[in-house]
């Protein structure tokens, strides 16, 4: 495989597996690993941890723009738990943006232009020496739009909700599968359907459906393609 390095956008909706993808593809190549739905939800937590959300669990969006100064993200790499994990002004946020509490509110803070125009600049920030691979939304065509390799990846929404299911039944949560298929599908209409980024496949991306593969067949398939874009 060919030395030279590039940047691979992987878009796509909720549950499909983007991030462990990601990981395993950064991992194969040594390249940095950055997950920005990740990036959204420290956000969502800050807003929750400072008043953004009221008790009824509606967003102000002024209040949270107005913060938008005071939230610092990162990532480290655990070796202790060999993970990718995210820090919100210093602190290991990794396992509380990951509830059902954020991801129900994630869509919100995400839809809102300031919000997006500072993660952008972020992920612009972090990817301009190449080697690295980024999942998200608008990777391929927003962010990175002039990205060597674009994937975007689907699966159906039932297999992406069982998915979301057994991973938050693992991590202790008490969910229902209707509550999380209703969340992923609510998830999928705002990603869609909102004015800033949405949710689409760039024109030279090309589509992953995984519903029915297991993670070593998808990458011997992005090997595949991988490897004819670094002989190029």
């Amino acid at each position: 495989m060919s030395n030279r390095q590039v940047v691979i956008a992987i878009d796509g909706y909720s549950s499909c597996g983007k991030s462990t993808f990601a990981k395993a593809i950064a991992k194969k190549l040594g390249y940095a690993y950055i997950d920005s739905g990740a990036m959204y939800r420290a956000t969502t937590l800050y807003g929750l941890q400072n008043g953004a959300f009221d008790a009824e669990g509606t967003l102000n969006s002024t209040k949270l723009i107005q913060a938008l100064p005071q939230i610092t993200i990162t990532f480290k790499f655990n070796n202790e738990k060999s993970r990718n994990e995210t820090y919100l002004n210093g602190t290991c946020v990794e396992d509380e943006i990951r509830t059902i509490a954020i991801a129900d509110k994630v869509s919100r803070v995400a839809e809102i232009a300031e919000v997006r125009e500072q993660m952008v600049l972020l992920q612009q920030q972090m990817g301009q020496e190449k080697g690295i691979v980024m999942d998200g939304r608008d990777i391929g065509t927003v962010v990175f739009p002039d990205a060597e390799f674009k994937i975007f990846m689907t699966a159906d929404p039932a297999i992406r909700a069982q998915r979301r299911y057994d991973e938050l039944k693992a991590k202790g949560e008490t969910v229902d599968i209707k509550e999380v298929e209703e969340n992923i599908r609510k998830r999928d209409y705002i990603d869609e359907n909102r004015e800033v980024s949405p949710l689409r496949k760039a024109d030279d991306a090309l589509v992953l459906d995984n519903s029915h593969i297991t993670v070593e067949q998808q990458m011997k398939w992005v090997e595949e393609h991988l490897n004819r874009i670094l002989e190029k």
